[in-house]
Parts: C-alpha cells; structure tokens; sequence
C-alpha cells in the first residue's frame, strides 16, 4: 500500500480536483526504482568472471604450478582469487570439457595426467573413427565444406610454430568431420584432442624438418579424394594418415 508521502497531491483546476484524479494517482519514483524506470539497468554479466578464473587457473596447470593429480579445491582457489566459487566451478567445468582437468561425483576436480599413453588411446579411438568420416564426407561434401577443407590447409602451410601448425592440423581434422553434415561426430572427434598437451608434443615432432610438409601433402591428398566423391581413397588415406601418427608416439613410448 502505498503512503500518503508518495501520492503528489492532485492540482486543483478551479477549486476542484479533475474528474480523474482520484482513479490516476502520480507516484513519486524512488530510489533504485525510479532509477531503473527512467533509464533500465544492464545486467552484469558473469561470464567475464567466469572467463578470467578459466584463464588463471589454466596457467597454474599449464605451467605446472598445480601438479598432475592434485585437487582443485573450489573454495580455496575463490578465496585465491577473490571471487565467489560458481565463476571457479564453471571455470572447472570448461577446463574439464578440455581435458586439462578431471571431474568425479563426490570427489570434486582435479588436474588430469595426461602423459603419451593417453594421446595413444585417443589416436586408437581416432584411427577408428576417422577413415569412415573422411568416406562420409567424400559422399556429402559442399562446395562451403570444400572450401573450409582447403583453408585449414592454407592455414598450416602458413603456420611458422608448433601452436599454429597443431591448431590448423586439428582444424583440417574437424573440418572434414563437419563436412559430414552430422554435428555429433564432429564433437565425438573435437573430444580427442587436448590442445594444450597436443600443442606441447606436436612441438617434439616438429623438430623433424620433414614432418610439416609430409603432414601438408597427406592433407592435401585427403582432401582431393573428399572433393572428387572419392569414399574409398579418402578412407583409405586417412586411415594411413592417423596410423602414421600412431606408430610415431608409440615408438616415442617404448623408447
């Protein structure tokens, strides 16, 4: 209900209150209230929080500040950072979905370790799936699709360090699986890559003076067979094309 010190009182018109005074009372705005009615708030936003915590809290495992295997306490790195814990807990989350950290039901986060083996089990996996996305994608390949094919390829000829030359080769990677028009593989094969860790063993295998231009031209000969419909030489490629990254870090791991 409201007081009688926020009803402006009618003017008078000859001695009289109009006819609609009674039924239109004006309301003095107040406060935030009348704030907000003359100029409307904007929300704040979180994910500036959200993408700051990412960025630190990716740094500390990335340089080695939080060791393989360690927990992630949610409070005590909010209170590190002088935050609440929801921008820490999505923050988690997204370098969870990146592979850099663990998530369990009851047992909190921690730093993933990820070492050789675990690339070798997501090459399995790819060496698996990758033949028959190249053969789908030979079948149903736009001229759009083509086209983003041929600039990952660009992209990595251009690239003139291991981080350029891993993101346009994962790049030429996804790029075909798009081509397939089905969005769940292409999120099936964006899960095997951890780009960071990814980034650091490409680094090793670059010091090979060989290897970016071998990788180039077996990109660009999966890529003619995808564009001339060709199912079967484009399976056939790509499967020798992921088995050769296969047997690389597998002789790196019995070294």
């Amino acid at each position: 209900m409201a007081r009688d010190s926020d009803i402006t009182p009618p003017r008078l018109v000859g001695g009289h209150p109009p006819a609609d005074a009674a039924a239109k009372p004006t309301r003095r705005p107040a406060g935030l209230a009348g704030a907000a009615a003359a100029r409307p708030l904007r929300p704040i936003e979180s994910s500036s929080v959200v993408g700051l915590a990412y960025e630190q809290i990716r740094e500390l495992i990335l340089t080695g500040a939080i060791a393989p295997g360690e927990r992630l306490g949610q409070v005590e790195l909010a209170e590190q950072l002088g935050i609440s814990r929801t921008p820490v807990r999505e923050a988690l989350r997204r370098l969870a979905g990146e592979g850099l950290v663990t998530a369990r039901t009851n047992h909190g986060f921690r730093v993933a370790e990820i070492g050789i083996e675990e690339v070798m089990r997501r090459l399995e996996i790819r060496l698996l799936l990758e033949p028959g996305v190249a053969r789908l994608a030979a079948e149903r390949a736009t001229a759009d699709h083509l086209a983003a094919i041929d600039a990952t390829i660009a992209r990595e000829e251009r690239a003139r360090d291991a981080a350029e030359t891993h993101d346009a080769s994962r790049d030429f990677h996804l790029a075909v699986a798009r081509a397939t028009g089905n969005p769940d593989i292409v999120a099936t094969l964006a899960a095997q890559w951890i780009v960071e860790i990814g980034r650091r063993l490409l680094a090793r295998r670059t010091a090979r003076p060989d290897w970016q231009g071998r990788d180039i031209a077996e990109h660009k000969a999966i890529a003619a067979a995808i564009a001339g419909g060709q199912g079967d030489l484009a399976e056939q490629l790509m499967r020798e094309h992921v088995a050769s990254a296969l047997d690389h870090w597998a002789a790196k791991a019995d070294a």
